[in-house]
């Protein structure tokens, strides 16, 4: 990983306040973690900014931020952004903080404004053939995590990841049915900032093109058990404030949510791995990470209906349905 150091963070403020005219007065931090930080910035004149700096693979967020700015997207407004190698500064508005938390009827809403808006052309795609092949590129990373020295005793994991493969094929059909386009990646509850003003979208770092339903899958996290009447809750929200209608069809051979569910399991367990083979993520959270990814990718294969080889297939019940 290569973190951004207190010296060059300092040098990434004092360039965008220097091109903003502004000069600070003091700061807050608001949220740090090892590949990125926020702060709150107070001004000579009274206001306030909010100010992001990043370290790849996350520095691509003020292009995302500059074209939703375009488009008129209900996301903050970005002041100026400056980059150097692998380290990204950014100045947006401050919102404030939140009022509240997100209902879902703002959830639907704010996921199909932005599933409209034509994505940008140099993000990431997530099409069939590419969910398709996420297994085998998991497979890939974690192998080079071995080679590395790290990630050590997962075989359970690559058995999750062989019996995923297996069904990938099949299961990654109607990737590209509606709604499918711009996606915000990181569709948390955290990530709907409420607001006197309004609701506005915020962190940007893992946006790409792709299947909607994987954002409305995102809303809920990984953390707890996987409820796909939960989802089918928020889809028939969505669709009531303007989705897709066929944001309710079947795909894969699966119900829309369970399939939802499954993939974005698949796609955040990928992500882990990937990002941890390229040296994004330092050697002391392998631990927790390992741990993550088994946790995603055992809910993938339930979900996906990926079963142990030469077993049939895991059904998952709910609201008294087979699913």
């Amino acid at each position: 990983m290569i973190a951004i150091s207190t010296a060059l963070a300092d040098q990434l403020r004092r360039d965008l306040l220097t091109a903003a005219g502004h000069q600070q007065t003091g700061g807050q931090v608001i949220q740090e973690w090892e590949l990125s930080t926020v702060q709150r910035l107070y001004l000579s004149d009274g206001s306030s900014v909010i100010c992001k700096l990043a370290t790849s693979p996350f520095t691509g967020e003020a292009a995302v931020l500059r074209a939703l700015n375009e488009n008129g997207a209900a996301v903050p407004h970005l002041h100026g952004y400056t980059l150097r190698p692998q380290a990204l500064g950014m100045l947006m508005d401050d919102l404030g903080d939140p009022i509240r938390p997100p209902t879902t009827a703002e959830a639907a809403a704010a996921a199909h404004a932005i599933h409209t808006i034509p994505p940008m052309p140099t993000l990431p795609v997530f099409g069939q053939q590419t969910l398709e092949r996420l297994p085998e590129q998991a497979l890939a990373a974690l192998d080079a995590l071995h080679r590395q020295g790290r990630f050590l005793n997962t075989a359970t994991t690559e058995e999750l990841l062989r019996r995923l493969e297996a069904v990938a094929g099949r299961r990654a059909d109607g990737a590209e049915r509606e709604p499918f386009g711009w996606c915000h990646g990181e569709f948390h509850r955290s990530s709907l900032h409420v607001s006197r003003t309004g609701c506005r979208l915020v962190d940007w770092a893992k946006a790409f093109t792709g299947p909607g339903l994987l954002d409305l899958a995102t809303w809920f996290g990984t953390r707890n058990a996987a409820d796909p009447a939960q989802l089918t809750r928020l889809i028939r929200a969505y669709v009531a404030a303007g989705g897709s209608t066929d944001a309710h069809s079947d795909r894969g051979g699966l119900p829309a949510a369970q399939w939802a569910l499954g993939w974005h399991r698949v796609w955040a367990a990928w992500w882990f791995l990937t990002t941890a083979a390229a040296g994004h993520h330092q050697r002391h959270t392998d631990g927790s990470h390992t741990q993550v990814v088994h946790r995603q990718l055992h809910a993938a294969a339930q979900l996906l209906d990926a079963a142990p080889f030469g077993a049939s297939g895991v059904h998952l019940t709910t609201a008294g349905r087979s699913l």
